[in-house]
């Protein structure tokens, strides 16, 4: 009885075919001897400089060397694209002082000389205008007036005075017109009071009971 030959995979890089002793030609294999290039998203064979940006259309690439198919495990180790130095690399090697060190120019901060030197004064005060100008803008933003609301003088308003919270018409309102609290309420211990006249009682019913101690102008929009 014929015996029937065994086949096993090729193992060369590139190959992967099944094959047998008895079939096995000088030139059958054909695969890859060196090994790949991954880079920037980029596969590429470094024997055949063969490219692709798909890892399955990259290992499709036909090899570029032929030989007999073998049962060897191929031993390739990846071969990493040279690229240019950083230039934390460059300051460390070609700078002699920190004056001369590009990183330390830019202001940046260097290792090699353990502090972040002060940006070149280029064009002269600018940044220092530029400051002022920017503490101007914004002290002009914290006090800008805020527009006044206009309201008619027969329209009924509410006091928001503490104390008061009485319906006015801007027509009757005068500087005694109001009673109320300046201010502020004082909650201690129990207590509760008006720091501005100083009388603190227990209840909240006896503390919403106490007469204001200062006359005034209404006033619907304390805020302005």
């Amino acid at each position: 009885m014929e015996k029937t030959a065994v086949k096993v995979r090729c193992q060369r890089i590139g190959c992967d075919a099944m094959f047998s002793e008895d079939d096995n030609p000088d030139g059958c294999c054909r695969y890859h001897d060196s090994g790949p290039i991954f880079h920037d998203g980029t596969k590429e064979w470094s024997c055949c400089k063969k490219r692709s940006h798909d890892f399955s259309l990259f290992l499709e690439i036909p090899g570029c060397k032929t030989g007999k198919h073998t049962t060897v495990k191929q031993v390739i180790t990846p071969v990493k694209k040279s690229t240019m130095p950083s230039p934390t690399a460059v300051c460390s090697t070609n700078a002699s002082s920190k004056d001369s060190c590009p990183r330390c120019q830019q202001g940046f901060f260097c290792s090699d000389h353990g502090s972040q030197s002060k940006p070149a004064n280029i064009i002269g005060d600018k940044a220092a205008n530029l400051a002022g100008d920017a503490s101007v803008d914004n002290n002009s933003s914290v006090h800008a007036p805020k527009p006044k609301k206009i309201v008619d003088i027969n329209e009924p308003q509410v006091c928001k005075n503490k104390g008061c919270g009485q319906t006015f018409k801007e027509k009757d309102n005068h500087d005694t017109a109001c009673s109320y609290h300046p201010g502020p309420a004082v909650f201690h211990d129990r207590m509760r009071g008006w720091k501005c006249c100083d009388i603190h009682v227990k209840e909240f019913d006896e503390f919403m009971s106490i007469p204001p101690c200062a006359k005034g102008w209404h006033n619907a929009d304390p805020e302005s």
